[in-house]
């Protein structure tokens, strides 16, 4: 399957933040921890060229930390502040506030030689749809600023926040690009939640992540579901599913899949295991961190954002 939602709305909202730009001091960029690679729109490396950058790791509760960490390094390498945090939170805010400090302390120096005092940064936030972008901002506001959803495509339009004295906020609607080069990180955004389940196949998403957990997570799906250890298949190559697709694994995925249906009662008429309706609860226990805390890519040294 291909993984592609692109409405009509995200190439407005394309056009909308390069009319903008020029009025920018800083590019705070949120991605999702569990997928900090996948879940960053290329498009925003072009629209902010020359800007300063702060990468913010969102939904760092749901993610393994040691890989969060390896993330938070590879960004900086690569010209950008970081900060990690967990937007429905106010624990991580101060680091986010540092991290902007930082980020802008240049062009405070040069509003200073200028004899301009006090003028606030004007950062735009970006980043793709269900990421939590208006949470976060409402979070570090500690206001209601923006209206909030836990479905992609919430945020419409353009709204300019004044958050606190030191800094004003462009909101911008959550946008992906046209096509995804790779499949592999389609797939891992319908995962997390970042296109709309609507056009998905919950059951091919399920088998995948079925792959990837037993080769990265091993034990993680027994513990979770009360299966033994034993029925569980080893991934291929000890890859998880990274060589995109399911092949000659599918059987013992499907296998697994239909343990966790009889575990929670997911059965047809007939005892048939509900294949589609366990595939949708092993995805929702991932996404709410029921499963533990996950991450479903590591960086690599060699690639350059």
């Amino acid at each position: 399957m291909n993984y592609q939602w692109y409405p009509g709305h995200m190439t407005k909202a394309r056009r909308m933040m390069q009319e903008d730009i020029k009025l920018i001091d800083l590019v705070i960029e949120l991605v999702d921890a569990r997928v900090p690679l996948s879940s960053r729109n290329p498009d925003i490396d072009e629209l902010g060229k020359g800007k300063a950058r702060l990468v913010l790791l969102n939904k760092a509760d749901l993610a393994d930390s040691r890989a969060t960490a390896r993330w938070e390094d590879y960004f900086r390498k690569r010209g950008c502040f970081t900060a990690v945090l967990d937007a429905r939170s106010r624990a991580g805010m101060k680091a986010v506030s540092s991290a902007i400090a930082s980020a802008c302390q240049e062009k405070k120096e040069r509003d200073r030689r200028r004899g301009i005092i006090n003028r606030p940064v004007r950062a735009m936030i970006a980043g793709i749809p269900n990421v939590g972008k208006s949470t976060f901002i409402n979070t570090f506001a500690g206001k209601a600023c923006t209206k909030t959803g836990n479905r992609p495509g919430v945020t419409k339009g353009k709204q300019w926040i004044r958050l606190n004295r030191e800094v004003e906020m462009l909101d911008t609607p959550g946008i992906l690009w046209p096509k995804f080069e790779d499949q592999m990180v389609g797939l891992k955004l319908a995962v997390t939640g970042a296109i709309r389940d609507e056009i998905l196949q919950p059951e091919e998403l399920a088998l995948w992540l079925i792959r990837y957990l037993t080769a990265e997570y091993p034990g993680i799906l027994a513990g979770r579901y009360q299966m033994k250890a034993d029925t569980l298949p080893e991934g291929p190559d000890g890859h998880g599913g990274e060589t995109g697709g399911i092949s000659g694994e599918a059987a013992e995925a499907a296998a697994v899949l239909a343990g966790i249906a009889k575990v929670r009662g997911c059965v047809r008429k007939g005892g048939e295991p509900d294949y589609e309706k366990a595939a949708q609860l092993l995805i929702e226990d991932f996404r709410s961190g029921r499963l533990g805390e996950i991450t479903l890519e590591l960086p690599d040294p060699e690639k350059q954002i």
